[in-house]
């Protein structure tokens, strides 16, 4: 009897399917080893407590009962609404049905591994910046796996980026009320909910998707915690603090997936016909799917009449970009000036003049600066801003952003609308705030500096680093505006001011960047001295930032030229030790250490941490490169007391760094000569003072690999895991791949 004549109107899947297989003349058996299907997957299915299998195994089970035709697409078709039904039937307000994922493109990796993680359940966080994808991923891993979990999918979102994220006793209360629980029986606590939440699911396989998480602790008491649950969650950041949970950073898409995200879009033949104009558009996109979406789309309405190189050159260009990406009904300056103008007008002054904002995001205090509005005026307006989609709220605190387009948007409405002597007195008001607050936070981390100043806008050396961090992109960016318009004493007052505070935070930022303004800005000036101070920190960064050693080592021995010229004796010997530090990355070692020595023997006429014990640093570390362990170690362990007995001359953030550094170095030549114990102590050292300080010579993270493979030497077999364990846990969520399986291997080699 033929299966094709089977009805599918008004049918379950499950229903479709029995019918489908006895029509066929299978057993259940049968259907399972023509299909690939388990037994158990098909008896779930027909009973109904599967809703749906996966994509993939329809079509096995489409082949396998000889469907064709409308048959065959019905049964496909009936298969995914079955997928969709199980999919975030809620009863409570605030739990919804996930949105539809249309061609979902070059995530099929992570597909792939979300599929393996539902075999093991617990919490898998997935991460990533915004228009990444990370809800698509999250929607289409759910329609793949829904017969994973045939008692259902809840789908919830915690709004982290909003204003007010939903609380954690919000969205237990949705879920346990979907899950039947009804309001007499509903706890009060927080915790009472998460309990009653983790009870009602104990012999239950669920799926549930918390989207758009806030933080750890929002989190925490929403994770089933069953051994048949899956928890996906989605989130800008990586949530480390959370227990035992997988991690998944979603990144923008690799060029090959971002490429075929856009053929999707705009067509294959368009990739085809213009291959390298197609890859430097998705890579003006950023490769961010959101962004290949629009432009494939306009393409795809030319049809082919206008070629791919003259979109990519309209996006070069930002002046033209929003025409580039307007057409018809899809016309973006439209959209952003329909929003523009319902705002209040303190809100559209607001709006324009924060276009002046040349950083990824910014504050209260950032905007009343950029805008000229009181900060307790301005802080009401962005909420107004928030509210109309016209900014967006981070999520790590209150700080505000544009997208990218709408930037663009408000920085036309500047120009056209305010007056060209405002713009240019707010442009020079912000310019001077930033740099003269950056400027104050550098000058603190001068070794000779012992406490923060009464007169200094930062209470803390903390809260300067801090704030220097925060605003990275903006003090980089305006000391760049500033030296396009000439500015050349305040480019390079900033870049002496701030010199300091890089040295351990080297792959932070791109001094090699800062510091090249500088030399151009002292240059331009005549300044010999200024000259001097800014090439060798420069070249410091050329080697330790843009990892080129031999352009480092061009510009260090130009710094010692000049310097020598006008007597500038430090600068002469700190560019000698960086030299040597060049060398030693090159392999050169006994030029590096002629030139560490020869600064060794000359800073002791400078105070201890001026530079005595940066040299002492940069020489024992070349001593270590060379294999000459034991000399190092001495050399280092001397210098450790030096710095305790001198620690009453600098202040306490460049005495925690010193001594951190020195431990992790001493820990280093004590592995090398073989002294595991000792060597565990000294990581276990820097690991303590290390603290809240971000060095970028070594993270906490590879301090405790350090240290626990120095534990595994020793036998300390329970303290070697623990370290490992911490360790994998930090290089997991940082993405350190190679790091991390190193302490795989070591955490294999441990006793079980």
């Amino acid at each position: 009897m033929c299966a094709t004549h089977t009805s599918l109107s008004g049918s379950t899947f499950g229903e479709v399917l029995l019918s489908l297989r006895m029509a066929a003349g299978l057993s259940q058996a049968g259907l399972a080893l023509t299909s690939g299907m388990s037994v158990r997957a098909l008896r779930e299915l027909e009973r109904g407590r599967a809703s749906a299998p996966q994509e993939r195994s329809t079509e096995l089970l489409a082949d396998a009962l000889r469907l064709a035709g409308d048959a065959r697409e019905s049964f496909l078709v009936l298969a995914k609404e079955g997928r969709r039904r199980s999919i975030g039937i809620a009863k409570g307000a605030e739990l919804r049905r996930l949105p539809a994922v249309s061609g979902l493109v070059g995530r099929q990796p992570e597909l792939l591994r979300l599929s393996r993680e539902a075999e093991a359940g617990g919490v898998v966080v997935i991460a990533g910046p915004p228009g990444v994808g990370k809800t698509s991923l999250a929607v289409a891993a759910a329609d793949e796996l829904v017969s994973s979990f045939p008692d259902g999918c809840l789908a919830v979102d915690l709004r982290g980026v909003d204003d007010r994220p939903l609380s954690s006793a919000a969205a237990l209360e949705a879920m346990l009320t979907s899950l039947d629980v009804s309001p007499g029986r509903m706890p009060a606590t927080v915790e009472e909910r998460s309990s009653l939440f983790r009870k009602v699911l104990r012999d239950r396989r669920v799926l549930v998707v918390l989207d758009n998480a806030s933080n750890e602790g929002q989190v925490r008491p929403l994770l089933a915690m069953s051994e048949g649950c899956l928890t996906i969650v989605t989130c800008r950041r990586v949530l480390a603090g959370l227990e035992s949970a997988r991690w998944m950073v979603l990144d923008t898409l690799a060029e090959d997936g971002a490429l075929e995200l856009f053929a999707s879009v705009a067509g294959e033949q368009v990739v085809r016909e213009e291959p390298q104009a197609a890859r430097e558009l998705v890579a003006l996109c950023g490769n961010l799917p959101l962004a290949v979406r629009m432009v494939g789309n306009r393409l795809a309405a030319w049809r082919n009449e206008r070629p791919v190189a003259a979109l990519a050159g309209a996006l070069r260009d930002e002046r033209g970009r929003l025409d580039s990406l307007s057409m018809g009904n899809e016309d973006l300056r439209t959209a952003f000036s329909m929003s523009y103008q319902v705002l209040s007008p303190r809100a559209r002054l607001v709006f324009r003049r924060l276009a002046v904002v040349p950083g990824v995001h910014f504050d209260d205090d950032l905007a009343a600066v950029a805008t000229g509005v009181p900060v307790a005026e301005v802080g009401l307006v962005l909420d107004e801003l928030v509210e109309m989609s016209l900014l967006t709220i981070t999520t790590e605190s209150v700080r505000f952003q544009f997208h990218d387009l709408i930037r663009i948007f408000a920085r036309e409405r500047r120009l056209e609308e305010e007056p060209q002597d405002v713009r240019d007195q707010l442009r020079d008001a912000f310019a001077t705030h930033v740099l003269d607050l950056a400027s104050a936070a550098g000058r603190l981390f001068f070794p000779d500096v012992r406490e923060v100043p009464r007169d200094c806008p930062f209470r803390s050396y903390e809260e300067a680093a801090e704030w220097l961090d925060r605003e990275a992109s903006n003090w980089s960016a305006v000391q760049r505006e500033a030296a396009a318009l000439g500015r050349h004493r305040q480019v390079l007052d900033f870049a002496v001011s701030i010199h300091r505070y890089a040295i351990g935070r080297e792959q932070k930022h791109r001094w090699d960047e800062v510091f090249e303004l500088g030399l151009q800005a002292a240059r331009a000036l005549g300044d010999r001295r200024g000259e001097a101070e800014m090439l060798s920190p420069l070249g410091s960064a050329q080697d330790r930032c843009a990892d080129n050693q031999e352009l480092a080592l061009t510009t260090l021995r130009e710094a010692v030229a000049v310097a020598e010229e006008i007597g500038h004796r430090r600068i002469v010997m700190s560019a000698n030790s960086s030299i040597g530090l060049a060398l030693s990355r090159l392999g050169r070692f006994a030029e590096a250490l002629e030139h560490t020595t020869f600064a060794y023997k000359r800073s002791g006429e400078f105070g201890f941490f001026q530079q005595r014990v940066w040299v002492s640093l940069a020489l024992g570390t070349c001593l270590l490169a060379a294999g000459r362990f034991a000399e190092a170690l001495a050399l280092f362990a001397s210098t450790l007391d030096q710095t305790k007995q001198n620690g009453d001359q600098t202040n306490p953030e460049t005495l925690h760094r010193v001594t951190a550094l020195l431990l992790t170095l001493m820990g280093d030549c004590l592995s090398a000569l073989g002294r595991w114990s000792e060597a565990a102590d000294s990581y276990h050292g820097a690991r303590t003072t290390i603290g809240a300080l971000q060095m970028s010579y070594r993270t906490e993270a590879e301090l405790a690999l350090n240290e626990g493979v120095a534990r595994r030497r020793t036998g300390e077999a329970e303290q070697a895991r623990a370290c490992l364990m911490f360790a994998l846990g930090k290089l997991d969520a940082l993405g350190n791949r190679e790091q991390r399986e190193i302490a795989e291997a070591e955490l294999e080699l441990l006793p079980h």
